[in-house]
């Protein structure tokens, strides 16, 4: 079975060919394509559990099973987010968001925090509990990054989401957005959190006055 891969950015630079022909048993998954990939192009290793892979321009589990002809992209870390993860048990810090997006291009950054409130659902909270499919949600996160920077062009986009115990007036998720005009900086930023609070596999539990519980919807 043949299946067409292709790289970008930093990665193709590294593997030093934009696209390849693989060879793979019929039947092979997404992760079988991995590790044979991997063997094969040792540079790519060090991007391991950073990688978007894309199954014919969508999205795809790991454990997808691959048919002769199918496109594979691997995408590199886009966005900043190189050097420091975005889901982490860390607190959060908005001068590292800014690092990333600071740019002489940009005159308008716009930046948004949300911390845990010591109230909801009429009742006092004690503190939060956040878990999350990491390198999903990393994926999901970076994926956001790319519509902005197709929807806006010009836009730089960094964000962060903690995870583990919360305490009250915690931050628990950090973004910044950076254009050359505030418009564009402001209608980034609310979608991606918005798109974040859609779409990225994390999940929070509240634990106030009347018991724990797992929050399951985005408000």
């Amino acid at each position: 079975m043949r299946v067409r891969l292709l790289l970008f950015a930093g990665l193709r630079e590294a593997v030093g060919k934009k696209d390849v022909l693989l060879e793979l048993d019929p039947g092979a998954s997404l992760q079988e394509l991995m590790t044979r990939v991997e063997e094969q192009f040792p540079s790519v290793a060090k991007y391991h559990g950073r990688l978007l892979v894309s199954l014919n321009e969508k999205r795809a589990a790991m454990d997808t099973r691959l048919e002769e002809g199918d496109e594979v992209a691997l995408l590199p870390p886009m966005s900043g987010g190189v050097g420091r993860p975005w889901v982490q048990a860390a607190p959060l810090s908005m001068d590292a968001l800014l690092e990333e997006v600071r740019s002489p291009h940009c005159g308008g950054i716009v930046t948004f925090t949300g911390v845990v409130r010591d109230h909801s659902r009429g009742q006092g909270i004690d503190h939060l509990e956040y878990e999350s499919y990491v390198p999903m949600a990393e994926q999901e996160m970076r994926a956001i990054a790319e519509q902005v920077r197709k929807r806006w062009g010009e836009v730089r986009l960094a964000m962060a989401h903690r995870v583990g115990r919360l305490e009250v007036g915690d931050a628990a998720v950090m973004l910044a957005a950076a254009a050359p005009h505030r418009a564009d900086a402001f209608e980034a930023c609310r979608f991606a959190i918005d798109t974040l609070k859609r779409t990225v596999p994390i999940w929070k539990k509240e634990f106030a006055e009347n018991g724990a519980y797992w929050v399951e919807e985005n408000p």
